[in-house]
């Protein structure tokens, strides 16, 4: 049966990385992370409309060189919601994507739209899945995707970044993307990382004992920045030109090679230091220049998310080992 509420239009947004460490090589070919990921307001729009053609997923896409088929990340997670779910059967959905977010750019932006593709069914037919329920349906679609699928703005994530801990956003400074507009593939980033290093001291236990955001600020690191910048010395530069226009820390988001600057609110920078500064490097870098802030809206409950390791960890995140 087709619901009353057959279209809807949403936001899909992107993320960075404010630290990502790679513990190590999992026996079903993931890696197992740690990872804070930060949600940003730069968007993909997505539009879905239902179809009364059971289970039937339509794709479209502004952007001609994302394959508009069955395979998309975005149509996967259509499929995967209607093969789960009792309400949307008879019924199919037609999706339009809106591009905005760069493909391959440590963004997130195929996670999120799958992501946000979930929750608009599952608000379309009357939140049918709880959150942990959704998060079932995420999870094989990829390591982003349950992070996606919730409504939390920042998490620090474990395993394979399906284990999460929600921890406030960072509302208090602005941040200035640097795209330079080159294809950096995941999996081939993963597969040239060299795993030496010993054991590394928890992030995350950094949070549950001193529950601060400076400290995590005052250790960002990225282990995966060392592949990327190797293949490609722009990274490097990148992370300069952030460094001279004043950021106060820089770092390559994910597998790269978006790099993102910080600039707190406390330096004072004001609207034309910004536009001088994004100006400048579109000159140096292309277009591909965005100043963002954070994502800041309300949980679930309608109270900010606040940090309680203990209380707010979802156990659902937990992977399965079949």
């Amino acid at each position: 049966m087709i619901p009353d509420n057959c279209k809807i239009t949403l936001h899909a947004p992107a993320k960075i990385n404010l630290f990502l460490s790679v513990i190590g090589r999992r026996s079903d070919g993931y890696h197992d992370l740690e990872t804070w990921m930060q949600k940003l307001q730069l968007y993909d729009t997505i539009t879905l409309e239902i179809l009364p053609e059971d289970r039937k997923v339509e794709f479209f896409c502004s952007d001609p060189n994302i394959p508009a088929d069955a395979g998309n990340l975005a149509a996967r997670a259509a499929s995967a919601y209607f093969a789960a779910s009792r309400k949307g059967v008879g019924c199919g959905v037609r999706i339009f994507l809106q591009k905005k977010i760069p493909v391959a750019a440590g963004l997130g932006g195929g996670s999120s739209d799958a992501g946000t593709v979930l929750r608009g069914l599952n608000s379309i037919f009357e939140q049918e899945f709880s959150e942990p329920e959704m998060l079932e349906i995420a999870r094989p679609l990829g390591a982003d995707v349950p992070f996606f699928a919730v409504c939390h703005d920042a998490v620090v994530a474990r395993g394979i970044g399906d284990i999460m801990y929600p921890v406030p956003s960072l509302d208090d400074c602005s941040f200035i993307l640097v795209n330079p507009d080159i294809f950096v593939s995941t999996a081939w980033v993963f597969q040239n990382l060299t795993l030496t290093r010993p054991a590394k001291n928890s992030k995350l236990s950094c949070f549950q004992k001193h529950k601060t955001v400076s400290l995590l600020l005052a250790e960002m690191h990225n282990d995966l920045e060392q592949v990327t910048s190797a293949k490609h010395p722009v990274i490097e530069r990148i992370k300069g030109s952030l460094l001279t226009a004043g950021a106060s820390k820089v770092l390559m988001s994910g597998s790269g090679p978006t790099v993102f600057g910080i600039f707190p609110d406390s330096d004072l920078l004001n609207s034309s230091d910004f536009a001088r500064i994004v100006g400048r490097l579109r000159q140096e870098y292309g277009g591909k220049v965005y100043l963002l802030r954070a994502c800041t809206g309300a949980s679930p409950s309608g109270k900010a998310p606040g940090f309680d390791p203990g209380i707010r960890r979802f156990e659902s995140f937990r992977p399965s080992h079949h």
